[in-house]
C-alpha cells in the first residue's frame, strides 16, 4: 500500500517541516527540532552530502503527496518524457491527482483525509462518481461532492473552519462544493516547498 501508517511526527523532524499538516507535527516541530533518533541532537547539520540533500527533497515530496516509491519513480519517468522542464511537470502531476484537488478544494484538512473520502466514493468528476485517488484530472474537468457527502459533518466543519482558498488554476462554484480545473498548474501556483530539482538530478544519476 502507498498510504503511510508510521508515525507522521518523526518524518516531519526527520525532513524539517510538516509534511501532513497536523497540529502534533507542529508541537513536534516546536519543542523537537532537530532530528529523531539518540544522536538527533547532536547530528552534524553543517557538512550534509549532495545524495542526502536529493534525497529529502525527494521524500518531502512523495510523503506529501502519499505516494510509494514505486509509484513516485514511475512517474518521474512519465515526467521526465513529456515535453519541458521534467521537475515541473512532476509536480503538475502531482497536483493533478483527485486526492490533492480535494484537499485544495478545501473539503479535506490533510492530503490523507482527502484520499480516504476519494476512496470512499464521496466525489463526483464530471457527473460520475470516481474513487481512484491517484486519478489525474485534466483541464476543464469539474469536480465536485457527491450529494450525501455535503451533509456529512467532517466536510462542513472544513469548509466553515478552515476556510482555504483554491489555487489560481481552480474555479470554485456551488457555494465551495464543486471546483473546475480551469487551466494546468504553474510552477509559481504551486507551493508546496519542495526543489524539484534536486528530484530530477537524484533520479537520473
Amino acid at each position: 500500500m502507498a498510504r503511510y501508517i508510521g508515525p507522521k511526527a518523526r518524518v516531519s523532524r526527520r525532513l524539517g517541516v510538516n509534511i501532513w499538516g497536523t497540529n502534533g507535527e507542529t508541537i513536534a516541530l516546536d519543542r523537537r527540532p532537530y532530528p529523531p533518533g539518540d544522536h538527533g541532537r547532536t547530528r552534524r547539520r553543517g557538512n550534509v552530502s549532495e545524495y542526502l540533500l536529493q534525497l529529502q527533497e525527494k521524500q518531502k515530496a512523495r510523503f506529501s503527496y502519499g505516494l510509494s516509491e514505486r509509484q513516485f519513480r514511475n512517474l518521474y519517468e512519465e515526467a521526465n518524457r513529456r515535453t519541458g522542464v521534467t521537475g515541473e511537470n512532476m509536480l503538475q502531476f502531482l497536483e493533478l491527482r483527485l486526492d490533492n484537488v480535494v484537499y485544495r478544494a478545501g473539503w479535506a484538512a490533510t492530503r490523507p483525509q482527502a484520499r480516504q473520502f476519494t476512496s470512499h466514493g464521496h466525489i463526483n468528476v464530471n457527473g460520475r462518481r470516481v474513487n481512484v485517488p491517484s486519478y489525474r484530472l485534466r483541464k476543464g474537468d469539474v469536480v465536485e461532492l457527491r450529494p450525501k457527502a455535503r451533509d456529512l459533518i467532517v466536510v462542513r466543519h472544513n469548509l466553515e473552519v478552515l476556510d482555504r482558498t483554491p489555487p489560481a488554476w481552480m474555479d470554485s462554484g456551488d457555494g465551495g462544493q464543486q471546483v473546475t480545473v480551469r487551466d494546468l498548474p504553474l510552477r509559481e501556483q504551486i507551493d508546496i516547498p519542495v526543489r524539484e530539482q534536486l528530484i530530477v538530478e537524484l533520479y537520473s544519476k
